[in-house]
């Protein structure tokens, strides 16, 4: 009999409404905010050097809270230049809630936005096929690596835009993450199909290696608070617990032994800590700076 596991990507309102409930329980965009503010000045330093416009292109940009963050940052570096930020992103709900988050912003004079609603693959196909290459300052890609069928290829496609002085920055969870752990023991057990690829820092750098390329490696602790997963009908931890694993109604539609050893492999050390009675995911981030 076919399992009724389906994967949490056939319900977008389900797969959003799991996805800001992990923002509010995680700390995912302040370790990012924190790159940005101690790092990034650093990876851009060179990027816009003697240039009057600055080229940014963001692959699965979301509702652009990260990118505008860049942004601000790549502006304050190069304050009389113009920046000119691509935004690649197939869902029409995040393109609305980043052109709604520009409209509200006050500082972004000089910064000039184009939306294309396209995964990075159409992006590409329809470069191709109209024989344009336009190359980039600064291109990055944070947390969207897991949904292209073909991770290297990709890498190597958006490495080639970049200018001679550029930097291609790319973040995802890191091969030390509680993730990394979920995925290698049940990433088969989880009806993704090929929706979605279970990549982390710990695959990148074969695949940086191989292709030649040079880059450097930053490491973000993070972690999420999961205590809800283990309130049984707890409405947040079901929701959770479908974001963890990519299932929709994961409590409701899983296996009872698949489940069982679900819940104790995420309260084990390869996954979580237990801190004053709290059970908290390991969600470490890594970054990777690769060079032209």
């Amino acid at each position: 009999m076919a399992s009724p596991m389906r994967s949490l990507l056939a319900d977008p309102d389900r797969y959003l409404q799991s996805f800001r409930l992990f923002l509010e329980r995680s700390t995912e965009h302040q370790c990012m905010q924190e790159f940005v503010e101690r790092q990034l000045p650093d990876v851009i330093a060179s990027i816009g050097n003697g240039k009057s416009t600055v080229n940014v292109l963001s692959v699965g940009g979301g509702a652009g809270e990260m990118d505008l963050q860049i942004l601000s940052k790549i502006r304050a570096r190069y304050p009389g230049a113009t920046i000119n930020n691509d935004v690649v992103e197939p869902s029409a709900d995040q393109i609305s809630k980043y052109k709604e988050r520009v409209a509200q912003a006050s500082n972004l004079e000089n910064i000039k936005f184009t939306w294309h609603k396209e995964t990075a693959y159409e992006y590409e196909s329809r470069m191709n096929a109209e024989k344009k290459t336009k190359k980039w300052d600064f291109i990055h890609m944070i947390q969207m690596l897991y949904y292209v069928k073909d991770v290297p290829a990709t890498i190597r496609y958006f490495h080639s835009l970049l200018e001679s002085q550029a930097k291609l920055l790319i973040i995802l969870v890191s091969g030390k993450s509680g993730w990394e752990t979920l995925w290698k023991k049940y990433g088969s057990s989880f009806p993704l199909e090929d929706l979605c690829s279970y990549v982390s820092s710990g695959d990148l750098p074969r695949m940086l290696d191989a292709a030649g390329l040079k880059y450097q490696l930053y490491e973000l602790p993070s972690h999420m608070d999961i205590t809800s997963c283990f309130i049984e009908g707890d409405k947040d931890g079901e929701l959770l617990l479908d974001f963890l694993t990519e299932t929709l109604d994961f409590a409701k539609t899983t296996p009872p032994e698949l489940k069982r050893q679900l819940m104790e492999e995420l309260r084990k050390p390869g996954c979580s800590e237990i801190r004053d009675g709290k059970v908290f995911f390991n969600n470490n981030l890594s970054v990777i700076v690769v060079e032209p």
